[in-house]
């Protein structure tokens, strides 16, 4: 039986996965990067502010359940999933699985589209199988088609029933906002340039060090 986790462990299992997927080359994530990806506007459904001790108790949650792992190698402590490999997911699984945590309840459709810079999904059909096979595993469900929509939409139970959706889901397409994959790109780079100056100030720190045992 998969562990309940609360809303906040939700996002920063999710928050973790994604950029283990997305930005490789800065994960592990550090308490400062793993707040901002918690935080990002972009991406993320409803949109939080939470600050370091609220992310803190959700780690420590997270580890007690085995799900995070914290790495001590370097100066700063940096934390990474371990729920993927536990339950032996494959990366479009976790692909789907971490954009439904991180922005509810959706359809096929509207996860190939958002899912495509975690894993780039052939065609919807095999979207459609994956989901098929995270339900078959009780990480994920079928909810009802909503009035008006062409799609069911599904959502992960890793809180231990479906999420209610989001006001964004309830729209129909038309009226959404017709700029928000710009914000999104522009989001996503703005996150980017946040890791580059910690990396750029972690790098600064261990090199200082180094100069003072000289």
């Amino acid at each position: 039986m998969e562990p309940q986790l609360t809303d906040i462990e939700i996002r920063v299992l999710g928050s973790l996965m994604e950029k283990s997927m997305a930005t490789p080359e800065y994960y592990p994530l550090s308490l400062n990067g793993l707040v901002n990806a918690c935080n990002q506007k972009s991406s993320r459904q409803p949109v939080v502010a939470y600050d370091e001790a609220t992310v803190e108790t959700a780690l420590a949650g997270l580890k007690d359940k085995q799900l995070v792992w914290q790495s001590t190698a370097t100066r700063v402590a940096r934390f990474e999933e371990g729920f993927c490999k536990a339950r032996n997911l494959i990366n479009r699984e976790a692909a789907l699985l971490a954009v439904l945590m991180l922005r509810g309840p959706q359809t096929p459709g509207e996860l190939r589209g958002r899912a495509e810079r975690l894993h780039a999904f052939a065609s919807l059909d095999e979207v459609q199988e994956t989901l098929t096979g995270l339900t078959e595993a009780g990480l994920a469900t079928r909810l009802a088609r909503q009035p008006g929509s062409k799609e069911a939409r599904y959502a992960h139970l890793l809180g231990g029933e479906a999420p209610a959706g989001n006001e964004e889901d309830a729209q129909p397409a038309a009226v959404r906002n017709p700029a928000s994959p710009p914000a999104d790109r522009l989001a996503e780079l703005e996150a980017e340039v946040a890791a580059l100056r910690e990396e750029l100030a972690r790098l600064r720190a261990e090199f200082h060090a180094f100069r003072d045992q000289f």
